[in-house]
């Protein structure tokens, strides 16, 4: 059995051993600066000391809110060893929300970093709250309020001790991004943590191997799946981790890097898959994987313009990924299995394993979790050694998941004989037609994810005869003549309801002209479809959209 220990004390024996070599890495352009594990550890260390001048109480709450870069990993670090928690928020809330999870989280002092507009999430922050600043990076928000990250480091001598947390101390407070409802924070000790990795090198599911690992961190840091896959596991295996400099470079960035393990949730992995179609139509790539000379060559291609060619794992996770899509990829020479999980279960408690038939399937649980369903509802529930301690100053809430010792996930599922897991959906997101009859989003959906010229999809149609659904196109399908993209459309309508109970089918596809985005409130943080509020937005039309002529309409 892997000793249970927290994952800090990794850390410690990483700076101590390997001090010179390279453990993080920051884009500037063509140019990347790297830190070392004992150039990293030094700057933790006088940070460390720095947050305990402010005086604040033993295990008191320190925010961070910033994108991804190395400042986050190093604060989180010094929170560590100063003896205090930490509560991350999404670098993307308004003033208002942040406000609120400030509040929430009893937060005591604030890290804030590379942000696109500090100005106006800074009128959340409560006046004299003591706020440390990164340094500021191109594109982004200047913080000039508050301590500067260099002057701060440079004023305190390194900490000199390597103290350890112990299992039972808490590590971190994690607000749910949530689609609907006040945040969450999730707890999660340090025992957390530690579990999943005891676990994971006894199974070896992901094959790293220390100080053979490249990772490039990308998907927001304060979001568990990125938490647990990058800062932990990095540390814990003495990964190097690469950062991206924005949204524009990422492609760049990749391709540098070329990770050998790569998380993403679905909607990148669309993404790809779209930038490929764009440059080599379906029909064209067909043809070339059907040919032995030039399949092997066109695979690699496409790997190493991925920035995927030493990747030896490929993982998916936060929401669904249709089969159509896992298929297609495998195609490819590309095996991606999936996690799932919640923020509740620090990251996951199935997986998809290699060399499995895992086809409609989210995988098999972990070792030393489990997993039922409900006979009532047909909700999945599950227990695990790292499973949170509950939501911060809310019992209620936490009695409300945790009942006779079984977390309720709140999605839908049944598992087959072999053990496999299959969601069919969110409870919540079920809806009455006027028929009486309730319709599951999720798997509807999932039907159209074939057509290359749909980009993201909701069906809704709550009290409506029939279920609708609104489209927002790829930029595949933004180029095509209007008529063609209404045959496609119209196409892959015919066949999804033909699978379909009289009751589920689809009567019209709605293209909205505006994509859903973060910025726009109709995704989450983690990209998923906020379906109230695409509702609020659109609701008033969807009688009419009901009742169109063409099964194809546009908004």
């Amino acid at each position: 059995m892997t000793a249970l220990k927290p994952f800090l004390s990794y850390f410690y024996k990483w700076e101590k051993t390997t001090p010179h070599e390279v453990y993080l890495r920051q884009p500037f352009g063509d140019t990347w600066e790297e830190y070392t594990w004992g150039e990293v550890g030094q700057m933790a260390r006088r940070l460390a000391t720095g947050l305990r001048s402010l005086g604040l109480p033993d295990g008191a709450h320190i925010g961070i809110v910033s994108k991804n870069c190395r400042e986050w990993i190093i604060a989180d670090l010094a929170i560590m060893m100063g003896g205090y928690v930490s509560v991350p928020f999404f670098p993307t809330l308004r003033s208002g929300q942040i406000r609120e999870v400030l509040e929430l989280g009893d937060v005591q002092a604030l890290f804030a970093g590379k942000l696109e507009d500090w100005e106006e999430m800074k009128q959340g922050v409560p006046e004299g709250m003591p706020i440390i600043a990164f340094p500021q990076y191109e594109g982004n928000s200047r913080v000039t309020e508050g301590e500067q990250w260099e002057d701060f480091l440079n004023r305190f001598e390194p900490l000199a001790e390597s103290p350890e947390p112990r299992l039972d101390d808490l590590f971190t407070i994690i607000f749910t991004s949530g689609t609907t409802g006040t945040p969450k924070g999730v707890m999660l000790t340090y025992g957390k943590p530690a579990e999943l990795v005891r676990m994971e090198k006894e199974e070896d599911l992901l094959k790293l191997r220390d100080g053979e690992n490249s990772l490039i961190s990308y998907l927001p840091l304060n979001h568990i799946a990125e938490r647990a896959l990058t800062e932990v596991l990095s540390i814990v295996y003495r990964c190097q981790v690469s950062f991206v400099e924005n949204l524009d470079t990422f492609a760049e960035n990749l391709q540098a890097i070329q990770p050998t393990l790569f998380f993403a949730v679905p909607r990148i992995w669309t993404k790809f898959q779209l930038g490929i179609l764009e440059r080599m139509p379906q029909s064209r790539l067909n043809l070339l994987l059907r040919l032995p000379f030039l399949s092997g060559l066109v695979k690699r291609k496409i790997h190493h313009a991925l920035g995927l060619n030493r990747a030896r794992i490929l993982i998916t996770a936060a929401a669904p990924m249709p089969d159509s899509m896992k298929d297609w990829y495998r195609r490819l020479g590309m095996n991606i299995q999936e996690i799932y999980g919640l923020t509740e279960t620090c990251g996951g408690f199935t997986m998809t394993r290699a060399g499995e038939d895992t086809t409609g399937t989210v995988g098999r649980a972990l070792k030393g979790s489990e997993m039922k369903i409900d006979p009532e509802t047909g909700e999945v529930l599950s227990r695990g050694p790292w499973f949170m301690d509950g939501y911060y100053k809310n019992p209620e809430k936490t009695a409300e998941v945790f009942r006779d010792g079984w977390f309720h996930t709140g999605d839908s599922g049944r598992i087959d004989e072999r053990g496999f897991l299959r969601l069919t959906g969110r409870v919540s997101e079920a809806f009455k037609t006027a028929k009486g009859k309730f319709v599951v989003p999720a798997p509807i959906e999932w039907k159209f994810a074939d057509n290359s010229d749909i980009e993201q999809i909701c069906v809704t149609g709550l009290g409506l005869a029939q279920p609708i659904a609104l489209v927002v196109l790829s930029e595949l399908g933004r180029a095509k003549e209007r008529a063609a993209i209404e045959q496609s459309l119209r196409e892959t309508l015919e066949a999804v309801n033909q699978k379909l109970a009289n009751y589920e089918k689809v009567a019209t596809l709605v293209i909205t002209r505006e994509l859903w985005s973060v910025e726009n409130g109709l995704l989450t943080p983690t990209l998923k479809v906020k379906r109230n509020e695409l509702s609020n937005r659109y609701g008033l039309h969807f009688e009419r959209w009901l009742t169109a002529v063409e099964t194809v309409v546009w908004e």
